[in-house]
């Protein structure tokens, strides 16, 4: 992908967001030393993306059979992420979904939430092996980190009544899906050249998976969702640039930076 392409897929990613990654975040995400962090962070960032597809088809999509698979379908990665069982190179041979998911007939928005989200999983799955591959190039082990604040706080300020909620989550999808593609962009020109043909081979992916969520956040909403993007774009930002203590691939504005 060349750089006109790129500046192209981010036009409409930064006119979405509403700030910037602070220049705080990238000085100290291109130091040789915390690249294990965020390469490790990464890599749980990408399961967590499909686990929380997995969960929106399991709870408003598909019959109790196909919820079943969508597990077993996660369960390696999950083992070898939060438990440290099994080997990471096994994942590369996985086949995906063993089974077609049914829609449920209750719900008129079911197969658009399947086929949206069934390939964002393989490709976050997808993602997360790659993550490993470069990681072990550059001589970096997996080790379990903790999760950042980013997410837990966005989803904090979903509505608790139906469809809202599920309209909410959405938005939320998009808003991390499009802060993941720019920080990739920002931090690409500062990474050893095979990282950075790496992050910069995402960007089509992950541009395309923030506007499917806001597909499907406008369809199942039926109306105008303009005051609610605009509501967690807010939050979004605030998480962004507010100082925290905890770097991480979605975090603030570094502690460390500020003090030094």
């Amino acid at each position: 992908m060349n750089l006109t392409a790129i500046e192209q897929l981010l036009i409409p990613i930064r006119q979405f967001l509403q700030c910037e990654t602070p220049d705080e975040w990238v000085k100290e995400a291109k130091k040789p030393e915390n690249l294990p962090v965020l390469l490790r962070d990464h890599l749980v960032c990408e399961l967590k993306a499909a686990q929380s597809a997995m969960l929106l088809i399991r709870r408003y999509a598909v019959d109790a059979a196909s919820a079943e698979a969508l597990l077993q379908w996660l369960e390696p990665y999950e083992a070898f992420t939060y438990r440290m069982e099994g080997d990471w190179r096994t994942l590369g041979r996985d086949k995906g979904l063993k089974r077609t998911m049914i829609p449920r007939e209750d719900k008129p928005y079911s197969q658009a939430l399947i086929d949206k989200m069934v390939l964002l999983i393989k490709e976050e799955l997808h993602h997360f092996y790659q993550v490993l591959v470069v990681a072990e190039a550059h001589g970096i082990a997996y080790q379990q980190v903790r999760s950042s604040r980013y997410a837990k706080e966005l989803l904090r300020h979903v509505r608790t009544h139906e469809p809202a909620t599920l309209v909410d989550k959405l938005i939320c999808g998009a808003y991390i899906e499009a802060r993941s593609c720019e920080r990739f962009a920002m931090l690409a020109p500062h990474l050893p050249a095979d990282l950075a043909d790496f992050y910069i081979s995402l960007l089509r992916s992950e541009a395309r998976h923030y506007q499917d969520y806001l597909t499907l956040a406008e369809s199942i909403a039926e109306g105008d969702i303009s005051a609610r993007i605009a509501y967690f774009g807010e939050h979004e930002a605030e998480l962004i640039t507010a100082f925290d203590d905890d770097f991480k691939f979605h975090s603030g504005r570094p502690q460390v930076t500020a003090a030094g």
